[in-house]
């Protein structure tokens, strides 16, 4: 998630004799000689401020030494600041060491350094410290230290506040908004900040990640509403919320209007984007924001290239992916594992093979990701073997202990190619709990194989032990359809109903002119439905013309033959494909996204609607892509 900067630096002790607006100490209290006493003070004082290399710093710091000014308590201080700014804490706790008495000044200095490079148990211990040695806080001294707090540190630092008169205080009741936000306890972040008497542009952004990040995503647009003078972080905040919760069209949208507020994104905001992209598979909006990205000085650095790869990959360009990723030239873990999972979504097993022997080759340590991808791969492609010894690797070389989804690759693999007794066994005997997902591949692989002794065995432990999901359910109803045992099925259906429980419908989305359209099954509301109709009646011709059987078997309802194939003629995907076909150019390559598995019919159907028309289709299921080409498809029917 995108942050935010929710605390100051506490302020240099003031150097004149008028009393600092920002903190209720007196000059005398930082220091009891003025800078009037030393030749050129304010002169180097602002040369330490506008460093901003360890190098610089220390040349400074050597002149200091020379002209006996060490002792200085005001350079002392913008020194131990500086060094901590850049992360050099040697230096900043030498000198706050070699510092006698220091006042609360250095102590929150010191703080504030070491939680702003992330060492927030030092940050912590240092309050400490400042405690037992008699040195009260102030108001910098909370907002330094709370940066560095989780939930409980923070709740007591919270009552010290109170104790010592700061928890009124703007930058404080930000810092704690921050901390309840981050520890996921939403009542008391929104407590703290309704009874705010002044709410700032840090502070309304710091609860609206509060919202954002834990799926309050009313109350975050709400908030966003209300927010007049919105900067980028804020749109920042808002954007990726909606990304990250499943809702990446509204994603976009805010995007859109981002622009036209004229608020110019970072590199935080495309992260995000290319996030939404990826998950509908928006390809053309995809391109185009990379080409915002060039012409727009943002760095494609490693991160950003790596978000290009993942959305190249997840919409369907393989060929732009691994574009990008050859020209990343500090690539690390993450960026060859988008790669590596990349080809494997798209049944590329052996490309996936070779980018990770290239990986090891040159040094880079796999991952859990790593074999995640790999597995993914076997799994695509079948091959029992190889998984087996990618599954021993990753425990024996690498020292990986396997994770759920591991198990899940595996039992996936084992199960799609036949071998449903080394799957069940592998579940059984695991070391680590079982979830609704790994037993639901394992149901898939019964149904995939028609095992309806093994379904019924595991659907009755998991049902007995309230491990069922919607998936089981509607796994085990298909399965009882498939043998055509109906009793079973209206079983099944009851559970769902006195479970709450309801089927996902299936959703098929294709990308025109930078649009995203969305279909269910027998969809009538889009616009150009009369159009689309009309060309499904068009394909049902072409199909008939080239001897296609529609495949009514895999229908699981109790139907006469006409009315199964009534029910497959409007499948979401054909839908989506017939829309294609009407609103793009002859010859172009349609992409399609599909929430669900897709089925062995629309599976064929995509075939050969590829092979009449000469178009490449491509279809993103909840598996795999799909790349039909001249009648095939890349999965060689295996998925």
């Amino acid at each position: 998630m995108p942050t935010t900067t929710l605390f100051t630096v506490p302020p240099s002790p003031p150097t004149t004799t008028k009393r600092s607006s920002l903190s209720p100490s007196s000059p005398s209290s930082v220091a009891s000689t003025t800078t009037s006493h030393f030749p050129n003070v304010d002169r180097l004082a602002f040369l330490i401020e506008k460093s901003k290399s360890v190098n610089h710093i220390l040349q400074i710091h050597a002149a200091l030494l020379r002209h006996g000014l060490h002792d200085h308590p005001i350079l002392n201080f913008k020194l131990q600041r500086s060094y901590s700014s850049i992360c050099r804490l040697d230096y900043s706790v030498a000198l706050f060491e070699s510092t006698e008495k220091p006042n609360v000044f250095y102590w929150t200095a010191i703080m504030h350094g070491h939680a702003q490079c992330g060492l927030h148990e030092q940050a912590i211990f240092y309050y400490v410290q400042m405690l037992t040695q008699g040195v009260q806080p102030n108001a910098f001294t909370f907002s330094s230290v709370l940066k560095a707090c989780s939930l409980q540190p923070g709740k007591a630092i919270h009552s010290q506040a109170i104790k010592f008169g700061f928890d009124l205080d703007l930058y404080v009741r930000t810092g704690l908004v921050d901390v309840y936000a981050r520890g996921g306890d939403i009542m008391s972040a929104n407590q703290v900040f309704d009874t705010m008497p002044e709410k700032s542009l840090v502070s309304l952004t710091s609860m609206l990640n509060c919202y954002a990040k834990h799926g309050k995503l009313e109350e975050a647009r709400a908030l966003f509403e209300e927010i007049k003078d919105r900067d980028v972080v804020c749109w920042n905040v808002i954007i990726d919320g909606y990304a990250q919760h499943g809702l990446p069209n509204e994603s976009l949208l805010l995007f859109r209007q981002m622009l036209a507020a004229k608020v110019k994104p970072n590199e935080i905001t495309v992260l995000s984007v290319l996030s939404a992209c990826g998950q509908i598979g928006a390809l053309e909006s995809g391109k185009w924001l990379h080409s915002y990205i060039k012409n727009n000085g943002i760095r494609i650095n490693v991160h950003v290239g790596t978000a290009l790869v993942d959305m190249y990959c997840k919409c369907g360009s393989l060929e732009d992916a691994r574009m990008v990723f050859d020209r990343i030239t500090d690539k690390d873990a993450v960026a060859w594992n988008s790669m590596i999972v990349g080809y494997a979504m798209h049944g590329s097993s052996q490309e996936a093979f070779q980018l990770f022997n290239e990986m090891c080759r040159i040094g880079h340590q796999a991952t859990d990701i790593t074999f995640i991808g790999i597995l993914t791969a076997c799994g695509h492609a079948g091959l029992v073997n190889n998984g087996w010894g990618f599954f021993n690797l990753m425990k024996d070389q690498y020292k990986i202990e396997p994770k759920i989804e591991h198990f899940g690759c595996m039992v996936n693999l084992l199960g799609r190619a036949g071998h449903l007794e080394e799957a069940y066994d592998l579940v059984k005997n695991m070391k680590i709990k079982q979830d609704p997902v790994l037993w639901g591949t394992l149901l898939g692989a019964c149904r995939l194989h028609g095992n309806v002794s093994m379904a019924e065995e595991i659907a009755e432990f998991v049902l007995s032990h309230n491990l069922a999901n919607s998936g089981t359910y509607i796994l085990l109803s298909n399965i009882y359809a498939a043998a055509g045992y109906w009793d079973g099925v209206a079983r099944m259906r009851l559970l769902m109903k006195d479970s709450g429980v309801e089927k996902e419908p299936g959703c098929s989305s294709i990308e025109v002119d930078n649009k995203l359209h969305e279909f269910l099954a027998g969809d009538l509301r889009h616009p150009q439905s009369k159009q689309i109709y009309m060309m499904l009646e068009e394909i049902n011709s072409w199909l008939k013309a080239n001897g296609y059987t529609p495949q009514t078997d895999i229908v699981l309802h109790d139907l006469g033959e006409r009315q199964k194939e009534q029910c497959l003629q409007v499948h979401s995907e054909k839908l989506a494909i017939a829309f294609g076909l009407i609103s793009t150019r002859a010859g172009t390559a349609i992409k399609i996204v599909k929430n669900l598995r897709v089925c062995l019919d629309c599976h064929g159907v995509m075939k050969q609607i590829s092979k009449i028309t000469g178009r490449n289709i491509i279809m993103r299921d909840r598996n795999r892509f799909h790349h039909f080409v001249n009648g095939s498809c890349s999965c060689g029917d295996y998925w």
